[in-house]
């Protein structure tokens, strides 16, 4: 289960803060949207600049790993809105996000040069999880999640966006969005 997120509008808010402000600012957005992968057995894998890479570990149960993923990406959209607020309040703006669900098949381990090694998921389902979530944007929604993660899941729980093409994959895909989700953040 692949697990991929993205800050919005993160260039314009970079050149409006000092550096300090805006590492806070990723700090804090990183604490919403990853915190419940990890309280929900989920694995960090690396940052992206203002990306994330996550995977929940599949097993012999693809609809455990699934669930755990949806329920994170819920918790991670509850505590956006609430920080959301809090920024909204301080005359701040809220920010806005992606998050890109998908299961299919990675290699993982570890990759780079010798100075420089780390841990990650390489393959197909793991850029097709960051094509998903990048529809994010487009969609004007703040979590996809494809065919393949929703047969695992409630149907009553999704609702479909239609099929979609994704950038660099030959066939066209059915994604969904979540039924029930704080509002997107405007703007």
């Amino acid at each position: 289960m692949i697990w991929f997120c993205d800050l919005r509008d993160s260039t314009p808010l970079a050149d409006s803060m000092s550096r300090q402000d805006f590492l806070r600012l990723l700090n804090d957005y990183f604490e919403c949207v990853l915190g419940p992968v990890l309280e929900r057995s989920g694995e960090v894998l690396r940052f992206i600049g203002d990306a994330a890479l996550a995977i929940f570990p599949v097993g012999e149960n693809p609809a455990a790993a699934c669930a755990g993923a949806l329920q994170a990406a819920q918790d991670a959209m509850a505590r956006m809105q609430k920080l959301n607020e809090k920024r909204s309040q301080a005359g701040a703006p809220v920010l806005r996000f992606g998050i890109g669900l998908h299961l299919g098949d990675v290699m993982y381990g570890n990759i780079g040069t010798p100075a420089r090694i780390e841990f990650t998921v390489i393959g197909a389902a793991a850029n097709e999880a960051a094509r998903i979530e990048s529809l994010c944007k487009v969609l004007k929604v703040p979590l996809i999640a494809s065919e393949k993660v929703v047969k695992h899941l409630s149907r009553d729980e999704w609702k479909s966006l239609g099929r979609h093409a994704l950038r660099g994959v030959g066939n066209e895909m059915e994604l969904f969005t979540a039924s029930s989700q704080p509002a997107p953040a405007e703007g």
